[in-house]
C-alpha cells in the first residue's frame, strides 16, 4: 500500500516557519495561525462560539461609520514568525477588499481585535496574543468568555505610556462603548436568530 508523502508544513525548517512562508502555504487545516513560527491548528467550534463570533462580526458592522469594516477569521501578519487569525476584527475599509484574493491584513489595517475564548484557546487568547497585538499596536482589544451560561466580554485599549492593554471594563449583559466608536451590543443576544431590519 502507497502512503501519500506529508505535505512540506509538516516539518518546520530550522528556526521556525516565517509569516511569509505560512502565508505563502496550501492545504493548512482550516484556521491554522502561526505564533512564535509554530503553526497552531484550531480544534472544532461549539455552537456558542461560532454563535458569539457572528453576532460579533454583525453588529460590528452594522454599528461601524463607513471608515471601518468588521471581518473574521483572518490572519494578521504582526511580525517575522506572528500571523495569528482573530475570531473577528474591525479593520479600516481601505483593507477591505473582498473580491481580490487577500489573504492577510497588516497591523495598521486593525481597529479593533476579538478574540471568543474555548476551553482549547484559553491560554493564547488571555496571555500569548493579547501580548503579540499590544507588541504591534493594534489599540483595541476584547476577549469573549462563556461564563456559568451567560457571555462575558473584557474591553481592553492600548495605554500609550506603557505600550500594554489596560482593562476598561467588564460586560455582562450589554457591552457599550465609545471607543474606537459607539458601539452597544446585546450580549444575551448570542444565539437568538436576527430579524431582517
Amino acid at each position: 500500500m502507497e502512503v501519500d508523502p506529508l505535505p512540506d508544513w509538516v516539518i518546520p525548517p530550522p528556526g521556525g516557519f516565517t509569516a511569509d512562508d505560512f502565508l505563502r502555504m496550501r492545504g493548512l487545516p482550516r484556521h491554522t495561525e502561526l505564533i512564535d513560527g509554530s503553526l497552531v491548528f484550531v480544534s472544532p467550534q461549539e455552537q456558542w462560539h461560532s454563535s458569539v463570533m457572528r453576532l460579533l462580526e454583525d453588529e460590528l458592522d452594522e454599528q461601524a461609520p463607513e471608515e471601518f469594516r468588521a471581518v473574521r477569521e483572518m490572519a494578521v501578519k504582526l511580525a517575522k514568525r506572528q500571523a495569528p487569525e482573530p475570531d473577528v476584527m474591525v479593520i479600516i475599509a481601505e483593507a477591505f477588499k473582498p473580491k481580490i484574493s487577500s489573504t492577510h491584513y497588516l497591523p495598521k489595517d486593525v481597529v479593533l481585535a476579538v478574540e471568543v475564548v474555548s476551553p482549547e484557546s484559553e491560554d493564547r487568547d488571555r496571555e500569548t496574543k493579547p501580548r503579540k497585538y499590544e507588541a504591534a499596536g493594534i489599540r483595541h482589544y476584547w476577549r469573549v468568555e462563556h461564563d456559568e451560561g451567560r457571555t462575558v466580554a473584557y474591553v481592553y485599549e492600548l495605554d500609550p505610556a506603557t505600550s500594554k492593554y489596560a482593562l476598561t471594563g467588564i460586560h455582562h449583559e450589554t457591552l457599550k462603548v465609545t471607543v474606537p466608536f459607539d458601539i452597544e451590543i446585546d450580549l444575551t443576544a448570542v444565539g437568538q436568530r436576527r430579524r431582517r431590519r
